[in-house]
């Protein structure tokens, strides 16, 4: 008898804790029939499935199976090895005709289930025409539909995902154990330095600016060292605007607010008239209007305060951004004063105010919402409405790389009555969840597509704006590859209209993270090919240089805690002439309060050794040519912007890292 043999190839992943010890078994399913479930280690042994490996083996059958579809794969414990978790990589398998297919897999099996993985090329939905080729991509999107719930968080911001406990979560979205043991030792490390410190219990104000430098002496960057030694300076404090860990606030003015009754004698504004400038377009504005009104927190037993500030700027003659008034309370009044940078000491301690008020809404608004609760959206609606052979699962997967886990844990950790953030913050009390709220209320589909929000924000032209120079050229490096391979995939709108997978995927995103709302502009179905293009750059943007721009600075510019205090213990002066290095030290957060602020900044700027790069693709989902070369395209090009990037921060005292390609993370995983 004649037998037809495919030579099958099993790699498994080079991360710790990858091998499986217990009995691995396969069946290739083809066009023209299946194989037998053969054992794959039988004459082996146990080394075939260690990390890293790849090992091959013979599949005999009686005849050809024809173009291979799809391979099941199930492990069962032997009987010495208890049932563990297995992480492999992809499956080769060479016909007895020559052709080479690859399956992959890039996800843990844990249990002794029969599992589906199809070949390589992307299939859209409308174009599977094979029945147990569909019947497992119905059965993986049934199963997804189970593993990843929406839950309702908090009414009014996104729907997250539902989990009773870490352990419940799927086992391919956990850290490996790798980011997992480093999270927890980083985290660790930092409180057990405070205890010994003898710090994170004391409740009582600095005594000086000396003790707050001798707190994390042994952590420090280059960047934290800077603001340090120019916290106070105007210039710098203009700069943060633009290039420090919020660059979402800043705005072209062209009118004053009506709340915001600036008197034009007293603006410095080199010689030249107000309205002159704001013609000129060298006039903005920050406007922390969602703080009003919010109850503060209480720390320590003290009633907290926060402001809702604005902040009026001017760009001078010599290309420097700096503040020329700031009014610390939405509603003017005679206890509400103007302050301008002749006002000594009370100018310091109204830049303080505006800079604790930046603190909070960058952490709840521009960071946690606009960038890890909905890069969980998009996540999460994935995994429940496409299936790994979609196109889109293949382009979109490696940024959703520990996103649900992460985000768990900022619930748990952070956010929650328990977390971080009520311990430290003013807007972390009982309207935390009004803020939380506004925020996500004044979100758009533009303000979330940089090209728009920087045209919106009237920036285009701002000297010295690295976020927006290294930003644009980032978009449009995605954009690139994005319209390459989706239109490799889409040739027409109609096939873009008619793939109800995709149209599920948008359809989810905007019920569950934009609450069906039609205000903020986010697309409920994809009609064109352009459509679809530019919101999936938004949210690869989004989950990697987003992401990175909002997150990775957070200690460089918040470690030095004048800075960026988390928490203000006075209220702000009502009038001018009263206050001194005294008053300034009695309004700064409490010693307990600073170093717990400061510890978790450390954790959240923290790198894990197995972080990817953006535009890096460790994990191999596609099989057609096309996409494999335009993302060795896309690896190029972000190289050269790197180089850009690096090349011109030789010149600068302080470098603008956040949006180098080598340094982005490819998803929100911190």
């Amino acid at each position: 008898m004649k037998i037809v043999n495919y030579e099958v190839t099993v790699y498994t992943t080079d991360v710790a804790d990858a091998a499986t010890f217990n009995n691995v078994y396969i069946k290739l399913v083809g066009t023209d029939g299946e194989s037998d479930r053969t054992w794959l280690d039988k004459y082996k042994g146990g080394i075939s499935f260690i990390r890293g490996a790849d090992t091959s083996f013979t599949v005999s059958c009686p005849v050809s199976l024809g173009s291979l579809v799809l391979i099941e794969l199930d492990k069962q414990s032997a009987t010495i090895f208890p049932e563990d978790a297995w992480f492999p990589a992809k499956v080769e398998v060479k016909s007895p005709e020559g052709k080479t297919y690859m399956f992959p897999i890039h996800r843990w099996i844990t249990d002794s289930e029969v599992h589906r993985f199809r070949e390589a090329n992307a299939l859209r939905v409308f174009e599977d025409d094979n029945d147990l080729g569909r019947y497992s991509r119905n059965q993986e999107l049934k199963q997804r539909e189970e593993d990843y719930r929406w839950e309702l968080y908090l009414e009014g911001i996104p729907y997250c995902m539902k989990a009773k406990c870490l352990f419940s979560l799927p086992y391919e979205v956990w850290f490996s154990f790798t980011k997992a043991s480093e999270f927890i030792y980083t985290e660790a490390t930092a409180l057990a330095e405070l205890k010994l410190k003898g710090l994170s219990d004391r409740q009582e104000n600095w005594p000086d600016f000396d003790h707050i430098h001798k707190v994390f002496c042994c952590k420090h960057t280059h960047i934290s060292d800077y603001v340090q030694d120019n916290w106070k300076e105007d210039d710098f404090f203009g700069y943060q605007f633009l290039n420090g860990a919020n660059p979402m606030m800043i705005q072209r003015c062209s009118a004053l607010p009506g709340n915001f009754p600036v008197p034009e004698a007293m603006l410095s504004l080199e010689g030249r008239s107000l309205a002159d400038e704001m013609k000129k377009g060298n006039i903005f504005l920050c406007d922390y209007k969602r703080l009003d009104g919010l109850l503060p927190n209480v720390i320590n037993g003290k009633k907290q305060y926060l402001m809702a500030p604005l902040v009026l700027l001017h760009k001078t003659s010599h290309d420097e951004l700096m503040p020329i008034a700031i009014q610390l309370k939405q509603i003017p009044a005679d206890d509400n004063p103007i302050f301008f940078p002749t006002d000594g000491f009370d100018w310091l301690l109204a830049k303080v105010f505006v800079r604790s008020a930046d603190f909070n809404e960058h952490q709840l608004g521009t960071h946690l919402l606009r960038t890890h609760l909905l890069a969980e959206v998009f996540t999460v609606s994935l995994l429940r409405n496409v299936p790994m052979v979609h196109p889109l699962y293949k382009l979109l997967a490696p940024h959703t790389r520990y996103t649900i886990q992460i985000n768990y844990l900022a619930r748990k950790l952070l956010i929650s009555e328990s977390g971080v953030f009520p311990q430290i913050a003013a807007s972390g009390g009982d309207d935390m969840k009004t803020l939380l709220k506004r925020l996500w209320s004044s979100v758009t589909y533009s303000s979330l597509c940089i090209p728009d929000d920087i045209a919106d924000r009237g920036l285009e032209d701002v000297p010295n704006f690295y976020y927006r120079d290294d930003g644009l050229k980032l978009w449009g490096i995605i954009n690139r590859f994005v319209q390459g391979v989706l239109s490799f995939y889409y040739k027409t709108d109609a096939e873009v209209q008619k793939d109800s997978e995709l149209q599920k995927w948008i359809s989810d995103i905007f019920e569950y993270g934009f609450l069906s709302q039609t205000g903020p502009g986010i697309p409920r179905s994809f009609t064109t090919v352009a459509g679809l293009v530019k919101f999936v750059t938004m949210v690869i943007f989004t989950c990697s240089g987003q992401h990175s721009a909002v997150n990775s600075g957070q200690f460089d510019y918040g470690g030095w805690m004048p800075n960026t205090p988390s928490s203000l213990q006075q209220p702000p002066p009502t009038t001018k002439g009263t206050a001194s290095e005294a008053t300034l030290l009695k309004t700064l957060p409490d010693v307990n309060t600073t170093v717990k602020g400061m510890a978790t900044l450390w954790l959240l700027s923290k790198q894990s050794t197995d972080f990817v790069p953006l535009g890096q693709y460790p994990e191999e989902h596609f099989g057609e040519k096309q996409p494999r070369r335009l993302i060795k395209c896309f690896e190029a090009e972000l190289k050269v912007l790197s180089a850009e990037i690096r090349a011109r921060n030789q010149i600068l005292d302080v470098p603008y890292t956040y949006l180098d390609p080598l340094v982005t993370e490819n998803s929100v995983s911190i």
